[in-house]
């Protein structure tokens, strides 16, 4: 099979992972797993990969929301004023609040999640997570060692793209809380071949083969209890007639097997005798049935047998079992596998109680019974699954653009911190429209001054002698104008009301006086902004009828205005339009009685701003 079809995920920091001095579970087995393999060559023939540790979120797919926060809070110290009389660890005798427990339960479930993306994004054929295989874990507590249900989670993963899975648990105990958490589903069958105690129970204390679901779920959990001192024929004269049966009927889409060590001959917790050999044939059978699979691992007490087993059968995935050779290479840990120092897990000499009374034959045909009874490959109604739960806003929020505007800034995962961002983005834009109708009201009146000069400049024709002396009239005029509309100013209705003279539109309403042909702004204009030195580059506004009215339209791409360079600050300034914030420009007009002048009355008639379209006011301001 060649490399990028089998897919291999393991975390280093396994190693560093311990759940006590005393404890039967010892996840080091997956590093000393891991060193064996390398020594065996077998990394450079898959894909190794590092798991993406679970979230939070990740989990309570599953698992219930009061549970994970304390997992992810729980330390030795803190656990009694945790658990505050809550069951989530009981017993704590197998579930010991340990330090690094969280970290363990991501690595887990964060291994067997991505192994199950690999398989349904077609990526690999069949994916390996050592770490995994944690069948005992319950919606709202732990059990048998296992914290959170990694399992499920991969299942779940599954179903996002396949209609039915499989799954199959070859552990010498029951895997109750993955049957639980299927119990009622007809896309998921569980197999589970387990020990269940004839003569005195035997933990979890389920599984009987009576066990076979409800609504509509019933019959899809298919249970084999075995006593003590199964044998490998024993074992694959049930195993592989039951799983082809189901394969025939069911018709899966994709396999997760759960590899459990604990049913080899001589291991601490178990009662069954299996070879490594036996029990890796499981895996070669899976295999040969040509379906997408996950080998998961699970129990396992006696670890030097764990690792030789977990070994082997990463051969067996990888179709080179026949290939490698049986006396161990050196590795950081071949102390371990003394005396014999060899890839083998012999049987006992135990006796076989499965032989007695026919009762295993008995077993094989009431599971033949319940087999015949289910329908044919369930069908189930596919739909696209959204990738980002409803539940998880802030992880769609890292994915959006960010609030603010001038970074592409990481957006927190607070959400108090996103809130803030928002909040902030708004005031900016905010801002930037109060300083774009400063700014642009001073340009309209700035620019109607210039106009006002252009045109009374214009129509004096006089020699160049005479040149200075009206420019000084017409400042001497504009001064008088500015005084009087200073003093003079009355308020015309807001926008929302008509007016005698004005016009209601979406547009700036510009109103005239008839007494004096005049104009206004609703809004007072800083007076440095306002009196801005005539000069500028004209709008180039047209002699209009006297009287008339006139609506300035503004268009939120062609505003650009430079000042001139004889300005004494010499900078340009260059104002650009906003397509984003155009509708924050609304701009009022006032009405002004001016009693010009005789002289300068004509002049200011003549310099009015015709009928035409002025460019969409700024929004931004860039200074170069």
């Amino acid at each position: 099979m060649s490399k990028s079809r089998v897919s291999y995920f393991y975390d280093p920091d396994l190693g560093a992972m311990s759940y006590g001095y005393n404890a039967y579970m010892k996840p080091f087995r997956m590093r000393m797993t891991h060193n064996l393999i390398c020594s065996y060559q077998m990394l450079d023939k898959m894909t190794v990969l590092r798991p993406k540790r679970a979230t939070a979120l990740d989990m309570t797919a599953f698992h219930t929301d009061e549970y994970i926060d304390f997992l992810s809070k729980v330390t030795p110290e803190t656990c009694a004023e945790l658990l505050a009389g809550r069951d989530f660890l009981a017993p704590e005798l197998d579930n010991p609040a340990w330090d690094g427990v969280w970290d363990f339960c991501q690595v887990s479930a964060g291994g067997s999640v991505d192994a199950a993306s690999r398989i349904a994004s077609g990526a690999s054929e069949i994916a390996i997570n050592w770490a995994g295989g944690l069948h005992h874990a319950k919606k709202r507590s732990a059990s048998g060692f296992c914290y959170v249900n990694d399992i499920v989670l991969c299942i779940l993963e599954l179903l996002r793209t396949y209609p039915r899975v499989l799954y199959i648990d070859i552990d010498v105990h029951h895997g109750d809380g993955v049957e639980e958490a299927f119990y009622s589903s007809d896309r998921v069958l569980t197999l589970s071949l387990h020990k269940f105690g004839d003569q005195q129970p035997f933990f979890p204390g389920t599984g009987h083969v009576t066990d076979r679901g409800q609504g509509p779920g019933k019959g899809y959990s298919v249970n084999v209890p075995l006593h003590d001192g199964v044998s490998d024929e024993t074992f694959l004269g049930v195993f592989e007639p039951v799983v082809q049966r189901v394969i025939d009927w069911y018709r899966p889409g994709a396999i997760v097997l759960q590899c459990g060590a604990d049913s080899l001959a001589g291991d601490r917790l178990g009662g069954l005798n299996l070879s490594m050999e036996g029990h890796a044939r499981c895996v070669e059978f899976v295999k040969s049935l040509g379906i997408p699979f996950i080998l998961l691992g699970g129990g396992g007490y006696t670890v030097r047998n764990v690792v030789r087993t977990w070994t082997y059968e990463t051969a067996c995935a990888l179709g080179i079992q026949k290939d490698i050779e049986r006396d161990l290479p050196f590795s950081d840990y071949f102390e371990w596998f003394g005396p014999r120092y060899r890839l083998e897990v012999p049987p006992t000499n135990m006796e076989d109680r499965n032989l007695q009374d026919d009762y295993l034959e008995n077993i094989k045909l009431q599971i033949e019974q319940q087999l015949h009874d289910l329908p044919f490959a369930p069908s189930v109604a596919m739909q696209p699954t959204p990738r980002v739960p409803v539940a998880a806003p802030t992880r769609a929020a890292k994915r959006m653009r960010s609030p603010f505007p001038d970074e592409r800034a990481y957006v927190p995962e607070d959400p108090d911190q996103v809130i803030a961002g928002f909040v902030l983005a708004a005031h900016r834009k905010r801002a930037r429209a109060a300083n774009s109708r400063a700014f642009g009201q001073a340009e309209i009146d700035r620019r109607r001054h210039a106009s006002a000069g252009n045109a009374a400049a214009g129509s004096t024709e006089s020699d160049d002698d005479e040149t200075s002396s009206e420019e000084e009239d017409e400042d001497e005029a504009f001064d008088r104008r500015a005084a009087r509309r200073k003093q003079q100013r009355k308020t015309v209705s807001a926008p929302s009301r008509h007016h005698a003279n004005g016009h209601r539109s979406g547009d700036v309403n510009v109103v005239d006086d008839d007494r004096t042909g005049g104009f206004s702004l609703t809004k007072a204009i800083n007076d440095k902004l306002r009196l801005m030195q005539p000069g500028a580059r004209s709008f180039g506004a047209e002699d209009g009828a006297h009287g008339s009215r006139r609506f300035f339209r503004f268009d939120p791409t062609q505003l650009e205005v430079e000042q001139d360079a004889d300005q004494e600050d010499d900078e340009d300034q260059e104002i650009k339009g906003d397509p984003d914030d155009a509708d924050d420009v609304d701009m009022d007009v006032r009405d002004v009685d001016a009693d010009l002048d005789a002289d300068n009355g004509q002049a200011a008639d003549d310099a009015s701003i015709s009928n035409r379209h002025l460019p969409v006011l700024p929004l931004a301001v860039e200074a170069r």
